[in-house]
């Protein structure tokens, strides 16, 4: 009586995660297995194409071979004598994102496959708009900081520092159909001449980010010249002096 021991035949792969102009791997290796490698069919399903659909096959003697479209950003990193189908995708887009299935043609165990999931990673774009208050008693917006377009929601606050509850703070998102979102924080106060030129900053992070992005913003309050004292120097000269915001410009005529 003989016994017959037989590994289990393995298809790996996994979950990719990449930002976007970067560069993606896409793993995919069948190990265990003695069979005979006939083909490997890459499918995908994305937000740009959303049917699953064969769009490359690799061979022995052909190598790689595009369906329905070339897509010059893909490249075959893998080994076709070792049962390795892993690809790399060049300046990775949000249209990319989506579901990849590597399928090996096996012989005689026939199709074996695994799936794998892209995700993308979008850094937002980020700035600071000052809203050009004047002076006066009434709470009023004094910026905007905004991450447009990020994938996931970026965080978005405000380091108001020893101001305390002299400004308040406001968030609000726009997500839209493309999956990416737009977060706006608003700094809020009463625009008085003791909070003109105080410094603030707005931070922005998120899984898009490397790392934290700080944004610098000084707090202008403008107004015009409420008072002017003229106060002489010498016999001939006299010295003119005002506030306002921005400086204000004299013109003498004598």
């Amino acid at each position: 009586m003989s016994m017959y021991i037989f590994a289990a035949l393995k298809v790996t792969g996994g979950s990719v995660t990449a930002v976007q102009g970067g560069t993606a791997i896409l793993p995919c290796h069948v190990t265990d297995t003695n069979d005979d490698l006939t083909q490997i069919t890459w499918q995908r399903k994305t937000r740009k194409n959303p049917h699953n659909d064969n769009f490359i096959t690799i061979q022995p003697r052909n190598g790689l071979q595009f369906v329905n479209g070339r897509d010059d950003r893909f490249k075959y990193v893998g080994n076709f004598n070792n049962k390795n189908g892993t690809l790399q995708l060049s300046n990775v887009a949000l249209k990319d994102e989506g579901s990849y299935t590597c399928i090996f043609t096996l012989f005689p165990s026939g199709n074996q496959k695994i799936e794998i999931p892209l995700n993308l990673l979008v850094p937002p774009f980020t700035s600071v708009m000052d809203n050009l208050p004047t002076l006066g008693t009434e709470e009023v917006l004094f910026a905007t900081c905004t991450a447009a377009g990020s994938k996931p929601p970026a965080e978005v606050r405000w380091l108001t520092g020893a101001l305390g509850d002299k400004v308040r703070t406001t968030t609000n998102s726009t997500q839209y159909d493309n999956g990416t979102t737009t977060t706006v924080s608003s700094l809020f106060g009463v625009p008085t001449r003791e909070i003109n030129g105080y410094q603030v900053q707005c931070v922005i992070s998120g899984d898009s980010l490397s790392a934290e992005e700080t944004l610098a913003f000084t707090i202008q309050v403008y107004f015009s010249p409420t008072e002017v004292k003229i106060s002489a120097i010498s016999e001939d000269s006299f010295e003119c002096v005002t506030e306002a915001n921005p400086n204000a410009k004299f013109t003498w005529i004598r």
